[in-house]
């Protein structure tokens, strides 16, 4: 296989539309950008639409740096249906027959999901059991049981409560399935419910307003696109260490440099930017005042061996 024309690097964010899958989206992003090195940070449903962050060439290496960040969302929520797949996509499971709960009851019901809780994840998801997607086996007609796992949920705004349906914005922790969250809500109630629709507004450091729509990005050329990405050290939100010639040689190879005076924590990262100005790798302070090399994302120097560089 041909090796790939070594190209920029960064985080793409993109506007997901309803009905196309994250995958279907880091598809697309390959051919805008002319690179198979492309990845998503986090799966959203079909259903959802909103905030992709796609990391591109050796921004991929980054990956596990932002997997954690926090999450926002605007959902909506109906009361009195269940459905197979907790939102909207799937078959009614159950109609709630009586009257829907009063609103002031559904707000106080709404406060007890604040905080950290125990959520169970749904049995269509890319959570694996074995090695086996638990939506596979959900598309065979099982159900297998499942660990409920913490998850932080910050803040839950009420934006609307026109019942049966509820708008809401929600922070929450990644990992967080907001379907989850509507499916328990219902539970609580004694109506049951289900997420009607999705849109995430934020995961980790990217927002909407850095996000673009795939046929804009379709109709741009590969350069173009790349100029709408975020710098990785940008993204990564650490202190900024610019290396001198030997430091980023040494760095490129793996090896530890002395920390400057101004970093005192052991366990401390920062980015490392090489002399050019580019991120080479993030950095974590060790017990003996060492910067090690976490994750090396760039190589120096970026010329032939013998070019004199400073």
């Amino acid at each position: 296989m041909r090796a790939e024309t070594p190209g920029p690097s960064g985080f793409l964010v993109v506007d997901k539309p309803g009905g196309r899958t994250s995958h279907d989206l880091v598809d697309a992003a390959r051919g805008w950008l002319g690179t198979r090195r492309v990845g998503h940070l986090g799966t959203l449903d079909p259903l959802a639409t909103g905030v992709l962050p796609l990391a591109v060439r050796e921004a991929t290496k980054l990956v596990p740096f932002l997997m954690g960040g926090g999450k926002r969302y605007h959902a909506v929520i109906r009361l009195g249906v269940e459905t197979e797949t907790l939102d909207a996509q799937g078959p009614v499971r159950r109609r709630h027959a009586g009257p829907l709960p009063e609103a002031a009851a559904v707000l106080k019901a709404l406060s007890s999901f604040e905080g950290e809780i125990l959520q169970t994840p749904p049995m269509f998801s890319a959570v694996k059991r074995r090695g086996v997607p638990l939506h596979r086996l959900a598309r065979q007609g099982l159900e297998v049981e499942r660990a409920p796992r913490r998850v932080q949920v910050d803040r839950i705004m009420c934006l609307g409560c026109g019942l049966p349906d509820l708008e809401l914005e929600i922070d929450c922790s990644s990992g967080t399935y907001i379907r989850a969250l509507a499916a328990d809500l219902g539970t609580l109630l004694g109506c049951g419910a289900h997420l009607a629709a999705l849109r995430r507004l934020a995961s980790g450091p990217f927002s909407l307003e850095h996000a673009r729509q795939p046929q804009e990005l379709s109709a741009l050329a590969p350069p173009e696109v790349a100029a709408l990405m975020i710098p990785p050290a940008a993204a990564l939100g650490l202190p900024v260490l610019r290396l001198a010639c030997a430091e980023a040689r040494r760095v490129a190879h793996g090896g530890e440099i002395p920390a400057p005076a101004g970093l005192s924590v052991a366990g401390t990262k920062v980015a490392a930017l090489d002399p050019e100005g580019s991120l080479l790798a993030v950095l974590e302070l060790r017990a003996n005042r060492a910067l090690r090399p976490l994750r090396v994302v760039g190589f120096w120097p970026r010329v032939a061996p013998n070019t004199p560089l400073c």
